[in-house]
């Protein structure tokens, strides 16, 4: 069915629909109360845009020659929907925030008689919990403050014995365990625990007396670590100023755009202080779209956040979704949720508060020198958006042994937390490459996909990872970087093999002086220097086994066969007595199975 006759039988019922260029690339996912009404409001007669478009939306229905759809229940229904598969499957027109992700929550079981103050990103189950964030940053540096000033319980188990320990003798605790302090007064200790972590000048206040009392003790390593402390919670502490003179809690939204990046604020304040602030960073080639922007924000951090959510949401600017979003947060919540936008008063200025942030953090994102390289590797490669997430893949082996791979990943710099590492069961650098490919993308359900794949490797491979990204519906650019061969051997110049990067437009030879080459360089070195860090790891295990089976009296030639057929040493340490017999004879398996 053509586009125009799938337009005219799009059912009048809530859902979501899909857009597609000429190579079934998806290009866009979103979500409607009447699809019919919906996707027609995009386009003339003859499918081509209509003329009241934006300039973004415009373009993409000028690439849109396919269409596909879901049926859902409920606008609310298409909504969610919506929201996992963009996460899911990148559209190259949608919105996607990176960095969504929990926050860490201070809490205390009021329940048990003597309570400690823990960490916690889930929800504890219990009547009497009392949470306290949640803390974008230096949620440890409160907790360990809390208990360098308090006499509290310091450990969980310290309560287990019935003697006091080392922490009362230092003065770090009441000794509860010995009774020497009864449940009422310890109480009076954690409700001043309390008014510390709501009054971030006070615990510092107090924190500073109890570095100058360890400095004039002598105790110079302990009075280092409280300013240590002391520093990340004053840098984490910019916006404490701001007192609202009724106690109530706000979450509060903001977000600032330019042409290709966004910024979104979230201020959290309890209790009329501003608690914690954090924010979340789009970019895109094709603008942006402010319902968008905040739908993708308040969904993702309302998605995680179950702990606890204010009364009153308050946003810098209004936007189409927000009474659908309210909705959802009313259902997911159990309480009447608002979102408002405060058009007067200090309500006013506390979300022009964070519109001045969102711009100032949008300001030094502008001003890195990555922008200029990430625009010029997009323009010289002919990419089809600009990579501000790429994600770098190498394997290594030796001998078909220890076979790994690994994939780095770059924004803005190397998140080292996102790493992976994969055994592999492949046996030649091909089939490596394809398992440790396929492993990745079936994983972008949970994990997004970047905007862009660096291949350690030639034509051919580059070729398989475009492949099994098309199979997948995926939508990102892959560029392959290799040492230059002739009679397939590596070509040194005076020690140095050149660089070919190759692309789905063809091979790249540049200056090694290139900024552009060095980006690339750098990707492939470290997806390099990662894999071979795993392989010699995986090697070393490999060696004690083989070192092992030497000992028991299997020579190199019976480990290889035993390996060739087993593939693992953990596969031969399981196997049967017979099935050892068959591959090495009786005597080896004797010697294997210690019989």
């Amino acid at each position: 069915m053509n586009l125009k006759d799938k337009i005219t039988n799009l059912p009048q019922s809530p859902g979501i629909y899909q857009y597609f260029d000429n190579n079934k690339r998806l290009l866009y996912i979103g979500k409607a109360k009447n699809l019919k009404k919906r996707v027609s409001s995009y386009f003339k007669s003859d499918t081509t845009p209509k003329n009241n478009l934006g300039a973004r939306i415009y373009k993409m229905i000028s690439e849109t020659l396919f269409l596909d759809y879901i049926v859902v229940e409920s606008e609310h229904d298409a909504l969610i929907l919506e929201n996992s598969l963009i996460k899911q499957l990148k559209p190259k027109y949608n919105i996607l925030l990176r960095d969504d992700k929990t926050y860490p929550y201070i809490f205390i079981n009021l329940n048990e008689e003597f309570p400690r103050f823990e960490i916690t990103r889930k929800v504890i189950k219990g009547k009497n919990i009392k949470y306290f964030g949640p803390f974008s940053t230096s949620a440890n540096e409160i907790l360990k403050s809390i208990y360098d000033i308090f006499p509290l319980v310091q450990k969980k188990n310290c309560l287990k014995g019935k003697k006091a320990c080392l922490f009362h003798q230092i003065e770090k605790c009441k000794a509860p365990c010995e009774g020497k302090i009864d449940s009422e007064s310890y109480m009076k200790i954690v409700e001043d625990a309390f008014l510390s972590i709501k009054d971030r000048r006070k615990m510092i206040n107090l924190l500073k007396e109890k570095m100058e009392f360890y400095s004039q003790k002598l105790l110079f390593e302990e009075a280092l670590k409280i300013r240590d402390n002391i520093q990340k919670i004053e840098k984490a502490n910019i916006l404490s100023h701001v007192d609202l003179a009724k106690m109530e809690d706000f979450d509060i939204f903001a977000i600032a755009i330019d042409d290709i990046r966004a910024v979104g604020i979230r201020l959290f304040i309890r209790e009329g202080k501003v608690t914690s602030s954090s924010n979340a960073h789009f970019k895109s080639d094709n603008g942006f779209d402010i319902n968008e922007l905040y739908k993708v924000l308040l969904l993702e951090y309302y998605q995680h956040s179950s702990f606890y959510t204010p009364k009153n949401i308050l946003i810098y600017e209004d936007f189409k979704d927000r009474n659908l979003i309210e909705e959802i947060l009313r259902d997911k919540q159990k309480k009447k949720t608002q979102i408002k936008v405060p058009k007067i008063g200090d309500l006013k200025n506390l979300t022009h508060l964070a519109y001045k942030n969102a711009l100032e953090i949008l300001r030094i994102e502008t001003s890195k020198n990555s922008t200029v390289i990430l625009g010029q590797l997009k323009s010289f490669f002919n990419l089809n958006k600009t990579p501000f997430e790429i994600e770098g893949f190498d394997n290594s082996h030796m001998m078909g042994q220890a076979t790994v791979g690994a994939m780095v990943k770059w924004n803005e710099k190397f998140i080292k937390k996102s790493y992976r590492h994969y055994n592999l069961d492949a046996k030649d650098e091909y089939a490596q490459m394809r398992e440790l490919l396929t492993r990745r993308v079936e994983s972008f359900s949970k994990n997004p996909p970047p905007d862009l794949f660096v291949i350690d490797g030639g034509e051919t491979l580059m070729k398989l990872a475009i492949k099994i990204i098309k199979q997948n519906g995926i939508f990102v650019d892959v560029i392959a970087i290799a040492k230059e061969k002739k009679d397939a051997k590596t070509m040194r110049a005076k020690g140095k093999a050149a660089d070919i990067i190759y692309t789905k437009d063809g091979e790249f030879k540049l200056s090694p002086s290139d900024k552009r080459l060095q980006f690339i360089q750098n990707i492939r070195d470290e997806s390099h220097r990662f894999a071979i860090s795993f392989f010699k790891k995986q090697k070393l295990k490999a060696d004690r086994e083989i070192s092992l089976l030497n000992k028991r009296g299997v020579g190199e030639a019976k480990v290889r066969k035993l390996l060739q057929y087993f593939e693992t040493f953990e596969n031969i340490q399981n196997a049967s007595f017979k099935e050892i017999e068959e591959v090495v004879g009786t005597k080896i398996a004797q010697s294997i199975k210690n019989i």
